[in-house]
């Protein structure tokens, strides 16, 4: 009998378009995931292929994006707890999900992380309003305005979860396939140029080593570890992203017969 399939998307920025390559990949094989979590990007194209959103037409949206597209300047940055607005990547996930869709409306069991800042604890979102979960859980501190729910604060769940492994298992996977398009961020990067510059690389080191024990003390609940070949792309520049996809389209192709053989097909 063929095992429940979990997928947990990482957090990565620009890198992330490469989870787009990956599950087209799958798609082209007829491999579909069962449930799916997600973080930050990985949450974003998560919700995207849990409503039933084709990856190709993910694609072809995602590799003409510009950061114009996705976000605005706030015009009081320091009142406003972030240098960009997100209103209009809002827009846009909605416009593929739909403005009212719930966690309950998709297709795929789907579930993100965010990290709220007032407990400093990661928190699982699973119901309401699919696009305000996703926001949440891709609002890079600092970079965008943080998402107020419940007393809470949230903001970019990698800051203490970037691949939500344990979420898609409490979601019943018997197999769990875990994607993280950053890696090791602290390996062949350049000095950071300016003070922004230096506080995402701050947060990179911070998460690296964050994600590194996490993973470890996991493996019990990981049936495959995936890193696609990024190089040194940058996540928090919107180019190279015909890069990322191509990337993660051949980590999916070279694993299809491994993923096949865990969930017995």
């Amino acid at each position: 009998m063929r095992k429940k399939l979990g997928i947990a998307l990482g957090s990565g920025g620009s890198r992330g378009v490469a989870h787009v390559g990956f599950l087209h990949a799958l798609e082209e094989e007829g491999i579909r995931a069962d449930c799916v979590s997600g973080c930050s990007m990985g949450a974003i194209v998560g919700a995207l292929y849990c409503a039933g959103v084709p990856m190709t037409t993910v694609r072809d949206k995602a590799l003409g994006l510009k950061l114009s597209q996705i976000a605005s300047l706030n015009i009081n940055p320091i009142r406003s707890n972030g240098l960009f607005r997100m209103m209009k990547a809002r827009k846009l996930i909605e416009s593929y999900v739909g403005e009212k869709t719930e966690f309950k409306d998709l297709q795929i069991p789907f579930c993100c992380v965010a990290t709220d800042i007032v407990s400093g604890k990661t928190v699982r979102l699973a119901d309401g309003n699919v696009t305000d979960a996703v926001i949440a859980s891709a609002s890079i501190p600092g970079v965008f305005t943080p998402v107020g729910k419940d007393g809470m604060l949230l903001v970019d769940g990698g800051v203490l979860e970037r691949v939500p492994v344990l979420e898609v298992k409490k979601a019943g996977a018997e197999v769990v396939v875990a994607v993280d398009v950053l890696g090791d961020l602290t390996a062949s990067r350049p000095a950071p140029s300016n003070l922004i510059a230096s506080l995402l690389r701050y947060v990179d080191v911070i998460d690296t080593r964050v994600t590194q024990r996490k993973k470890k003390s996991r493996m019990r609940s990981i049936d495959l570890w995936l890193e696609p070949e990024l190089g040194a792309m940058d996540q928090y520049q919107v180019k190279n992203l015909k890069f990322a996809y191509e990337k993660g389209y051949e980590t999916g192709k070279n694993n299809l017969s491994a993923i096949k053989e865990l969930i017995g097909e």
